[in-house]
């Protein structure tokens, strides 16, 4: 969806692409962070990102970025169905999207199931698990790129509206 066919009353969507597209960011680099390579490659010696090094301050951020980007998922869902339905269906680059975004979020919650002390999976499903969740962000990355690059876009005008 362009601006020029946003209504106004969703002008607030304006604001939250840019934030989703930052949340994105910020989850990529410290879900790469819960790995050694900014401390490997040195880029943690850079001034300013010796925290990519921290393995608990990455983890902690991106948990609170995992919980903010359940919100978004909850505000972004309430507003189509809420109030976008009768006017914009979602495009196929949107059911896409939101596949990969349910497969990383349901990967995600095995992660944080298998950190907890009393839950035990066997070394196979946790080795799936992690290379999923991997696997699925790398998914997102390349097809949210041809998406822009193509100009597909989350929602399309229904006909008649």
């Amino acid at each position: 969806m362009t601006p020029e066919t946003t209504p106004k009353a969703f002008s607030e969507l304006t604001y939250f692409k840019p934030l989703y597209l930052l949340l994105l960011f910020i989850m990529g680099l410290t879900g790469f962070g819960q790995m050694p390579i900014f401390k490997r490659y040195y880029i943690a010696d850079i001034p300013g990102l010796a925290w990519l090094a921290d393995f608990y301050a990455t983890h902690y951020i991106h948990y609170i970025g995992a919980v903010i980007l359940f919100g978004f998922f909850v505000y972004a869902a309430v507003v189509y169905f809420g109030l976008m339905r009768k006017q914009f269906r979602l495009t196929r680059a949107a059911y896409v999207r939101i596949a990969l975004l349910a497969a990383i979020a349901i990967t995600g919650i095995f992660r944080v199931l298998k950190n907890l002390p009393d839950v035990v999976f066997s070394p196979l499903f946790t080795m799936v698990i992690d290379i999923s969740h991997l696997a699925f962000m790398m998914f997102l990355m390349v097809f949210g790129i041809i998406f822009m690059i193509s100009k597909k876009g989350w929602l399309d005008k229904k006909l008649g509206f």
